[in-house]
């Protein structure tokens, strides 16, 4: 099987693991920097270049495409598709992943359960946005484009005003959310879903000290947790995710899906290889394409 990863560098960590597996199995493997990568098309035939010389479709094609490169990076996924690759996971799956109030518009209209949300363009009725979301303090999403955000939690109107004149001041969209805290018996957890199925699940803490940081602690994968991460990655059409759930005295929300989850600390903690289990997705979906193939020329 001929792999090529969509990554800024064979020695990323995530990527670094990847590579170690599909050699492990006897597959190709190439890594391209997605915006090294040059796109041809004529209104006949599609072809894709890199370093000016000719790239031929691989068999698998393994997006690991930064969000700062996201709008470039989809379109180089879209082409190898077009050419026939297989794709783990396709472009208008990524894109709709990463854009935070299309993930959770779809999330929501099937019945999968978030935290109470609110889009707006400008201030007006703020105090009515605050009362949708279930009243301070609230959690501001700052959309810069389709796919970058910033957030940061705001305790007071009059603080939430501020932050609102700046952000819609510089054109920006925001989403206002309501701010679920996880101290005491909350949970904020992480689980990885590949072709389909949970894998793991970790639980999200933040170390304290000059910069906050998130790390991870072992959580046992529940039925519960499983059943609405595997729903949430169906939804979005998904082959890997990892999928950020706040549970509150056993009431799971979905917060974000993350179509690039890490894989080294994962599995490091969770005690499971990761990298192969989306190399094992990976041939059964071009096996499957395979069979497709032969039967359409039956």
């Amino acid at each position: 099987m001929k792999v090529t990863i969509l990554s800024r560098s064979a020695t990323v960590p995530s990527t670094r693991r990847l590579i170690a597996e599909a050699r492990a199995r006897g597959h190709q493997v190439t890594v391209l920097n997605p915006v090294k990568v040059e796109l041809h098309f004529d209104g006949g035939t599609t072809g894709v270049l890199y370093n000016r010389k000719k790239v031929a479709a691989p068999d698998v094609l393994i997006p690991r495409v930064a969000s700062s490169v996201a709008s470039y990076g989809l379109s180089v996924v879209d082409q190898f598709a077009m050419r026939g690759a297989v794709v783990l996971n396709d472009a208008r799956s990524i894109a709709q992943a990463r854009n935070p109030m299309r993930c959770l518009q779809q999330l929501s209209a099937n019945g999968i359960d978030i935290p109470a949300t609110v889009m707006a363009r400008d201030a007006a009725g703020l105090k009515d946005m605050v009362s949708l979301v279930g009243g301070l303090p609230v959690l501001v999403k700052i959309l810069k484009g389709d796919e970058k955000h910033a957030t940061m939690v705001c305790e007071t109107l009059q603080s939430l005003e501020a932050a609102l004149e700046a952000v819609l001041g510089l054109g920006h969209n925001l989403v206002l959310q309501q701010y679920m805290n996880v101290k005491g018996t909350g949970r904020d957890v992480r689980v990885i879903v590949i072709g389909g199925r949970a894998i793991s699940a970790a639980r999200r803490t933040v170390r304290r000290g000059k910069k906050k940081k998130a790390a991870f602690e072992k959580q046992p994968l529940t039925p519960a947790l499983a059943r609405v991460a595997e729903r949430a990655v169906r939804v979005l059409g998904l082959e890997v995710a990892a999928v950020d759930l706040l549970d509150l005295a056993g009431r799971l929300r979905v917060f974000e899906v993350n179509s690039v989850p890490a894989l080294p600390e994962l599995e490091q903690l969770c005690g499971e290889n990761l990298a192969a289990a989306i190399i094992t997705r990976a041939e059964e979906l071009l096996n499957r394409s395979h069979l497709r193939a032969v039967n359409d020329k039956e």
